[in-house]
């Protein structure tokens, strides 16, 4: 088997690119002068699009490293996803880090670090090495959601993130073993193989196994009834920080899940499906439910981010080619969308102080920009027309009614309008409620540039989803092929 491996390590060159990325922050941070380091943001962005630039070399290539890890479109799109993700977290750490946190050079170093994690669980092609990239991101979340450490609260969410995130592993783990015992390998083709021989004699040990797979995933992806951790790491953790674990922590969750379910367990079909439907139901509901009665715009956004897992674990559930390059679509606009939110409240919050929702009170009158911008994310969120969120769970829950999970589309729709009145209470903050103080605050010009992108952005996908669609529809093939 050794000499038919491939160990073409040119395939890894983005990934060796961010190691060496993560190592020149920490030296920079350490020999250069202090009044220097307010750069380290801008050469961690820097450092990401030239790794996603450089990333691009992979478009429609197929390769795998090892067996364990497959670059094709599926992972070209996430490398590209994840980087660019970084790259817009490292530029709206800039000056909350500047302010707020000590040794700089330690948390760009861990937000490159992680990508790489993010990255593979998006690649790999065998569990053990999905675990391993799925713990190096977790183990940099436990210490950056912990980072601000004079604050009691980021020591109580990040020390219940690590606990559970310790336990969840484990059960993860368990579940692993659990396949490999029935399938007798750890590689996702060999596994699909063996199952599609038949599962006699081994029905229970395989159901138990994907009960544990589903459980350590699902805490990953903050799934009911594994989500009890995601308010108060979402609360304590540093504002930027909250922004990432809600987009690439979630996003890479559910690149494994999909490379995993259509690579391995497809033949087993039947014995998942109604679990993983399940959890999608009491997900939507509960998280959206539960968002109506919080008061502070991080636990706010945090059960809305429940919310939005349940719509993405529908497309698990009925899972095909067509629900697969809908979720794709649906992740990008989301993270769009939940990035502009939180570029505008991190600003917010470095001129005020405030994460309160009630701190938002005359933010039109105070600054017009953030406040427009956080408007246009919080319709996007909730499904609004001409905002990503409309199109991209548009086209999500007919996909997933149209492969006869109708009942779950129709929840999805009515959380969806549940949603909106909890966003209606923060706009109404913004442009109906009178500022606690009066005069307009000034937002740097980078941070201004930033929000307006990405609120084009949330346009673009919603006007022109096509576009976007048709390179989920190509990195998704490789799932079906």
């Amino acid at each position: 088997m050794s000499g038919e491996l491939n160990l073409d390590y040119s395939l890894l060159t983005p990934e060796f690119g961010l190691a060496g990325l993560a190592g020149l922050i920490l030296a920079l941070d350490l020999f250069v002068p202090a009044f220097r380091k307010e750069w380290l943001p801008y050469v961690a962005a820097a450092g990401l699009f030239g790794m996603l630039g450089l990333s691009l070399g992979w478009v429609n290539k197929e390769s795998e490293f090892a067996g364990l890890l497959f670059i094709d479109n599926y992972t070209t799109f996430f490398r590209v996803f994840f980087l660019a993700t970084a790259a817009v977290v490292a530029l709206i750490s800039a000056q909350f880090v500047q302010a707020r946190l000590r040794h700089p050079g330690e948390y760009y170093s861990l937000l490159v670090l992680s990508t790489i994690g993010a990255i593979y669980m998006a690649a790999s092609r065998e569990l053990l090495t999905a675990y391993i990239s799925l713990e190096l991101l977790s183990f940099c979340l436990f210490v950056l959601v912990s980072y601000a450490k004079l604050d009691a609260r980021s020591n109580e969410g990040g020390l219940k993130y690590m606990l559970l995130g310790a336990f969840a592993s484990a059960i993860l783990l368990y579940g692993i073993s659990l396949i490999y015992g029935t399938s007798g390998s750890t590689f996702y083709g060999d596994i699909a193989a063996a199952y599609e021989g038949g599962t006699a004699g081994f029905d229970l040990g395989l159901l138990m196994g994907l009960v544990l797979v589903l459980a350590g995933l699902g805490f990953k992806v903050a799934a009911v009834p594994f989500h009890m951790w995601t308010p108060d790491a979402y609360e304590g953790a540093p504002l930027p920080i909250t922004a990432y674990l809600s987009a690439t922590s979630k996003v890479a969750g559910f690149a494994l899940l999909l490379r995993l379910f259509s690579g391995a367990f497809m033949p087993v079909l039947d014995d998942w499906q109604w679990i993983v439907a399940s959890l999608a139901a009491l997900t939507m509901v509960l998280g959206n439910l539960v968002a109506l009665q919080q008061r502070n715009i991080k636990r706010l956004l945090a059960y809305s981010s429940i919310g939005q897992v349940g719509y993405m674990l529908m497309a698990i559930a009925a899972l095909s080619s067509a629900t697969s390059s809908a979720l794709l679509l649906h992740m990008a606009g989301y993270v769009v969308t939940n990035l502009a939110a939180f570029t505008c409240i991190i600003a917010w919050y470095n001129l005020t102080g405030r994460d309160d929702i009630a701190g938002f009170r005359g933010m039109a009158e105070r600054t017009p920009l953030l406040a427009a911008a956080l408007t246009a994310a919080l319709f996007s969120l909730s499904g609004m027309p001409l905002f990503a969120g409309f199109f991209t769970k548009f086209i999500l829950f007919q996909a997933v009614a149209g492969e006869g999970f109708l009942w779950l589309s129709v929840i999805a729709v009515v959380m969806s309008f549940v949603s909106l009145y909890y966003y209606l209470m923060v706009i109404k903050e913004l442009y109906v409620s009178k500022p606690e103080e009066e005069g307009r605050l000034p937002v740097p010009a980078m941070i201004s540039g930033l929000t307006v992108a990405l609120v084009v952005g949330v346009f673009y996908v919603g006007i022109f989803p096509r576009h976007l669609l048709e390179v989920a529809e190509e990195a998704t093939k490789v799932l079906f092929a």
